[in-house]
């Protein structure tokens, strides 16, 4: 049987507009990641917050015990939600984030969040890996600009290569919209 886990990966103050680290459409992709997390509460399966924390005080956001580091306000835990705390890119490392997963016999991942270069890409591989079914909901998660050799590469163009990538071998990526009407149609 099927059982499924919404995971929320670093959603957390510092990467929205006042914080240390703003990612490029931050806000929206929020919207739709506390969309889908209604959507799943309403259902009554598994909801995993994740929020990450650099070991040392001079991070350059996330540092420990912030307001930076906190969960932002759109999609905070409720009840029993757990939040794991994490220190390294892939939520799995150094966490009891499957250890929660298998105590509760998921084996389909939701996964929304940020960023989408790192931790979003990060978990999604480690869960397929470790032989989750994993869905992206790509319009949840957000990113910002890189820079490489010399070149600025946009948001846009960062977050639609990791999702190809993530959707080439190791996710199906969609968005909050077809994600929720397909639930709705299998219901």
């Amino acid at each position: 049987m099927v059982k499924q886990a919404l995971i929320l990966i670093d959603i957390q103050n510092d990467y929205f507009p006042q914080g240390k680290w703003p990612l490029d459409g931050v806000d929206a992709a929020a919207d739709k990641a506390a969309h889908v997390l209604q959507a799943f509460r309403q259902k009554g399966d598994a909801v995993i917050h994740v929020r990450h924390e650099f070991t040392s005080d001079d991070a350059p956001f996330f540092t420990p015990g912030s307001e930076g580091a906190h969960l932002h306000t759109k999609v905070l835990n409720e009840g029993s939600e757990p939040v794991v705390l994490k220190h390294f890119v892939n939520a799995f490392r150094g966490t009891h984030l499957r250890t929660l997963l298998e105590q509760r016999s998921i084996t389909d991942l939701v996964v929304v969040g940020s960023m989408s270069h790192m931790c979003i890409d990060g978990v999604v591989r480690a869960a397929a890996d470790l032989g989750y079914k994993v869905t992206v909901i790509h319009d949840a998660c957000a990113t910002r600009d890189l820079e490489f050799n010399g070149q600025v590469i946009p948001a846009a163009q960062v977050h639609g290569a990791y999702m190809a990538s993530l959707a080439f071998g190791y996710a199906s990526v969609l968005s909050a919209d077809e994600y929720l009407e397909a639930q709705a149609a299998a219901a």
